[in-house]
C-alpha cells in the first residue's frame, strides 16, 4: 500500500529573505539551490533539492500574508505517480479536501488543510536527488496546475512519464 514516508521539507513566511537566507547559509551551513524574489529561496543541507524554502511573509502578488511563521510542511511519499494517485484517492475517501496539484517538474504535489488550516502538501519525487536539486536551481516558472484526468490512461493509470512541464534534466 502507498504511503507517506518522511517529512521531505518546511516553507516559511520570513520578514526578510535576505536576512533569513544569511541565517540558514551562513550559521547552520545550508547551501541557497535557488534564490528569486518570487517567491523565494530554496536552501539545502546538500542532500536533496530542498530543505527548507524562504518566502517572504509580505508579498504584492497574495497581499499581506502576516506574521512570519509556518507556510506550509511537505510530505514526501514512497513510489511516484500512480502511488501519489492511490494515497490521493484514499485520503479524498477518508475526507481530505485537496485544494491544489502542482507539477513543479522535479515533484508532483498535493495541498490540502489541516482542521486548524495548516497547509499540507504531500509529493513524490519526480527525479533522482541530485538531478532535482540541479533541475530546481536552473528551471524558470513555478509549477503548472494538473488535474488526475489529465494524466491517466484509458485504463485509468498514471503514465509514470507524463510531466506538465517539459522537464530537461541535461
Amino acid at each position: 500500500m502507498a504511503r507517506i514516508e518522511r517529512v521531505g521539507h518546511v516553507v516559511l513566511y520570513v520578514s526578510d529573505v535576505p536576512t533569513a537566507v544569511e541565517f540558514y547559509r551562513d550559521k547552520l551551513g545550508m547551501e541557497v539551490v535557488r534564490w528569486t524574489e518570487r517567491p523565494g529561496a530554496f536552501m539545502s543541507f546538500g542532500r536533496q533539492h530542498h530543505d527548507i524554502g524562504l518566502f517572504n511573509a509580505r508579498n504584492a502578488e497574495r497581499g499581506s500574508v502576516g506574521a512570519p511563521g509556518l507556510s506550509h510542511i511537505a510530505f514526501v511519499i514512497e513510489g511516484g505517480i500512480n502511488e501519489l494517485k492511490a494515497i490521493f484517492d484514499d485520503c479524498s475517501a477518508r475526507g481530505a479536501e485537496f485544494t491544489e496539484m502542482i507539477d513543479y517538474g522535479y515533484t508532483r504535489s498535493m495541498y490540502c488543510n489541516d482542521p486548524d488550516g495548516n497547509r499540507i502538501e504531500i509529493y513524490c519525487e519526480l527525479l533522482e536527488p541530485l538531478t532535482a536539486k540541479r533541475f530546481l536551481a536552473n528551471r524558470s516558472g513555478v509549477g503548472k496546475t494538473f488535474a488526475w484526468d489529465e494524466i491517466l490512461d484509458a485504463e485509468g493509470n498514471v503514465d509514470d512519464n507524463f510531466s506538465v512541464l517539459d522537464v530537461v534534466t541535461s
